[in-house]
């Protein structure tokens, strides 16, 4: 079995990662004859579109010296879940659970060719053990790129540019212009919205518990956490710090629609 410590992941842009996803949107809806709406619904598409095995797991049990939220094991097909993210058991815990299945299924369109040849890829001789897994994502360590490509291809996948563009003007009575950090701490004044619950202990975490209490709104709808939706508003230059050009921002959405058709997401294909 190839291990992550063996693997030289490829240099992915942004871009390329943003296609990868829009192209497997594209794929599910065009399969099942749906539009994709929020909340994006990532378990049909891992498990009935990818035909993916998606199990909840004792992460604590299978890896005992890190704290594990989810893992893949490519040969097997099956993507394990830590028990604690079960959000029928733990409903605060939903969007957490489907941003580390978005992840998982990241590594399966964007690396599993890395770690199975494609000529053998679903062939039974290649079964591995529970503590075998290819990739194993650990909550606390260092982003290594494979899992900062995992993360990227979630948030794209979760809150996909075009669904985030709409949501927001909607959210802002019609308005598509982006608000700026100084604006929302007028609209916040004499008021302190908690920071991981807690109060905050300084301007920057008031900032980010400010940012993230006004995108509160757009994390339920997306059925993701407040601070990725307000990661995601800040990649979208939606919430800034400062003025932006818009310009950039536009260009790029239509640079990256004119080629997803070419993109790398040849690897979300279906088996």
């Amino acid at each position: 079995m190839t291990s992550l410590s063996q693997i030289d992941v490829p240099e992915l842009t942004p871009d390329e990662i943003e296609a990868a996803a829009t192209e497997l949107l594209r794929q599910y809806a065009q399969k099942f004859d749906v539009e994709i709406t929020a909340p994006v619904p990532v378990e049909r598409i891992a498990e009935i579109h990818l035909q993916l095995i998606l199990e909840f797991k004792d992460m604590k049990a299978l890896f005992p010296m890190a704290e594990v939220h989810g893992a893949i094991w490519f040969s097997q097909e099956i993507i394990g879940i830590d028990q604690s993210l079960d959000p029928e058991l733990y409903p605060l815990m939903l969007g957490r659970y489907r941003f580390t299945l978005a992840h998982e299924v990241g590594h399966w369109c964007l690396h599993r060719h890395l770690f199975i040849p494609a000529e053998i890829a679903h062939q039974g001789d290649l079964l591995i053990g529970e503590h075998s897994a290819e990739v194993v994502c650990r909550k606390t360590s260092k982003r290594r790129p494979i899992e900062r490509q995992a993360d990227e291809f979630a948030a794209n996948l979760l809150m996909p540019r075009s669904l985030i563009r709409k949501a927001w003007a909607e959210f802002r009575f019609g308005s598509d212009e982006e608000i700026h950090i100084a604006t929302l701490r007028d609209q916040y004044q004499g008021r302190d919205p908690m920071f991981r619950g807690r109060k905050p202990e300084s301007q920057q975490e008031r900032d980010l518990a400010i940012k993230e209490d006004f995108a509160g709104p757009l994390a339920e709808q997306f059925a993701v956490s407040r601070e990725a939706m307000r990661i995601r508003l800040e990649e979208l230059e939606l919430i800034v710090e400062s003025s932006t050009a818009r310009l950039r921002s536009e260009e790029h959405t239509s640079e990256l629609q004119s080629r997803v058709d070419i993109s790398y997401a040849v690897f979300c294909l279906k088996k």
